[in-house]
């Protein structure tokens, strides 16, 4: 098994690599750059320089020819695809974002039904892809609900999510998109929705922070949506399956109070001001619990308390610099 890891150097493809590696898998790690910053920091240099099983690749996802080359010549028999530009640039860029987030997974899709062998795709949707709060109302939201999404970002993953149901229609490619939320923990620093986890990493360095995001967001800690992307590329599922992720839903100023009561002090470091994330928070997974059973669910106050006590493991081996992970 081989596994291409697509934005690997982001928060959650280092954390997917380093979980694959952990099981064995040979990874095949294709971003922009050769950064492995992110996965030094929750893996040690010396586990990447001893794994002879990792191979880093540079390129950019909406090279066609490089993307399928990749996943043919590379041996590649699972992908997950995380590689992406977020909402705030996509808004600003429509075309440039479209060039990366839509003919970026086009290319995947097209690479592994060109590849001459069965690749099963696993690629990251978005809760995004939902209209805000009020559009639905005090319920929870299934995969069944009508998608309106506000930005351009939103549109983007709604047309991946339904390319890849043609492309298992038409060419039999199976795959599951996953539609995170809000993703926390240590090596998140890009995204307006990074905020919750810059504020935790801030108090381990005692600095004042700004959550820039008011209200409620659902919130899922790093390592389970990680596991999530493995279990689901790893689970012999046929055809093109969309599911929603669920974390915990909590209020940034009762994130600050929680973090408060952590760490005594934290709340004069930290505020809150800004608008509500434009994206219906309330997630109904039961439909992906049932198709891949045993998934694992952090609870809020645990994962906060890794995060904050991982940054300041950081911290003390001089680690933890401010304007990364």
């Amino acid at each position: 098994m081989r596994v291409l890891v697509t934005g690997s150097s982001g928060c959650i493809g280092a954390w997917t690599v380093k979980q694959l590696l952990d099981r064995g898998a040979d990874v095949l790690c294709f971003d922009m750059e050769a950064d492995t910053t992110r996965l030094s920091l929750i893996s040690g240099h010396a586990a990447l320089a001893g794994s002879s099983r990792l191979r880093m690749e540079t390129g950019k996802i909406e090279d066609t020819g490089r993307v399928k080359s990749l996943i043919k010549d590379g041996g590649v028999t699972h992908v997950i695809h995380l590689a992406a530009v977020l909402m705030p640039f996509c808004q600003a860029n429509p075309v440039a974002g479209a060039l990366i987030d839509v003919i970026g997974t086009l290319n995947v899709f097209e690479g592994a039904r060109d590849a001459g062998r069965p690749v099963r795709v696993v690629y990251a949707s978005s809760s995004a892809v939902w209209g805000p709060e009020d559009a639905y109302g005090d319920r929870s939201l299934s995969e069944a609900d009508p998608l309106l999404p506000g930005t351009h970002y939103g549109v983007f993953k709604q047309s991946n999510e339904g390319n890849a149901r043609v492309f298992y229609l038409t060419d039999g490619i199976s795959s599951i998109g996953l539609r995170p939320w809000t993703v926390y923990g240590v090596g998140r620093d890009r995204g307006l929705t990074a905020d919750p986890t810059l504020a935790m990493k801030a108090v381990a360095l005692g600095k004042p922070f700004q959550i820039r995001v008011s209200g409620f967001m659902d919130l899922q800690y790093v390592e389970d949506v990680a596991e999530t992307f493995v279990r689901c590329a790893l689970a012999p599922l046929e055809g093109a399956h969309v599911y929603n992720l669920a974390g915990d839903i909590v209020r940034m100023d009762d994130l600050v109070a929680m973090i408060d009561s952590m760490r005594p002090g934290a709340a004069k470091l930290l505020s809150v001001a800004g608008p509500q994330v434009p994206v219906s928070y309330r997630m109904d997974a039961s439909r992906l619990h049932a198709a891949i059973p045993d998934l694992p669910r952090t609870p809020i106050e645990s994962g906060v308390r890794q995060t904050i006590e991982g940054f300041e493991r950081l911290r003390a081996a001089g680690r933890l610099l401010e304007g990364t992970a």
